[in-house]
């Protein structure tokens, strides 16, 4: 009887070492994201509560009248318009590109290894980087007029900044999504391609039936991330046009959030702001994470 008691004793202690065991080495990495996710969040929606800015020490209650004021403000309006534009151009450009690239690198050889490496050299450039080299080469006197031989106004024109931007980040996001879909590719079994052909499907039919249903975990995973990435584009817009040209043809929520803030001190409305495109950026990438993984079961 005496001698059950220590042995239940240490039994049960094994989960508690085996628990503090384990804290060890996910403390550090969560300490890390409480300290630069979660901390910054909560701190957002606090400010947001408040008529905070940076240069008043104190700041009063509001409760959601920066909320309310956002969603009747025709500039947040027209930056979530604005915002939404270039996702769609963002998600839609570099996923079609992407996956025609992905299909002529898939082949074997020193020279398309050389080209993969081409193709993604821009995704690690700096966003700074990428946007003076196009800002030199858009000008009205850039190399892309002079191989047109026109006189384009790509940044200067509000017709068409907004949408040069666009293609800008899908240039640079075009190499992201193209490993993304080669990989998959090349996880395609090559027996699925060997029966189709000996059934005489054509290049296409078997890319479209057999390649495409398998691409489907590469088409969320890109999806997602260039919806972030369209949601949150902030350094393209600030170096390319600063908003412009003309009053907020270019500037998106980001960008405003950053104006509001650091510009004019409204640091509880720009804190609103930041809040609403969270909830946004959360929502529309829950309900497409859905869509897709589902269309991953369906195939």
């Amino acid at each position: 009887m005496f001698r059950t008691a220590p042995a239940a004793a240490r039994k049960a202690a094994v989960p508690w070492d085996r628990l503090a065991y384990l804290l060890s080495f996910v403390a550090p990495g969560l300490l890390v994201y409480a300290c630069f996710v979660l901390a910054p969040i909560l701190l957002s929606l606090g400010y947001s509560l408040t008529n905070a800015n940076l240069f008043t020490p104190t700041a009063r209650f509001v409760g959601l009248d920066n909320y309310l004021r956002l969603l009747t403000d025709s500039g947040f309006l027209t930056s979530l318009k604005v915002t939404t534009i270039l996702t769609l151009i963002i998600v839609i450009v570099p996923n079609v590109a992407g996956v025609g690239v992905a299909v002529l690198l898939d082949r074997k050889g020193r020279l398309y290894n050389a080209l993969r490496s081409v193709f993604f050299v821009p995704v690690v450039l700096s966003s700074v980087v990428v946007s003076v080299v196009w800002m030199a080469m858009l000008q009205d006197e850039g190399l892309i007029n002079r191989l047109l031989g026109a006189r384009i106004g790509w940044l200067s024109d509000p017709d068409l900044a907004l949408y040069s931007i666009g293609m800008i980040i899908s240039w640079q996001m075009l190499g992201f999504c193209s490993v993304v879909y080669l990989a998959a590719l090349q996880g395609v079994p090559q027996s699925l391609h060997e029966a189709a052909s000996i059934d005489g499907a054509s290049a296409w039919i078997r890319f479209r039936k057999v390649s495409w249903p398998l691409l489907a975990p590469a088409l969320t995973t890109n999806t997602v991330m260039l919806l972030i990435t369209g949601f949150k584009a902030y350094d393209h817009i600030q170096v390319l046009t600063a908003g412009g040209p003309g009053v907020g043809t270019t500037a998106t929520v980001a960008f405003n959030v950053i104006q509001v803030g650091f510009t004019a001190n409204r640091t509880g409305e720009s804190s609103a702001m930041a809040v609403l495109m969270l909830v946004i950026i959360t929502i529309v990438s829950g309900v497409v994470l859905r869509v897709l993984n589902r269309r991953e079961v369906d195939l």
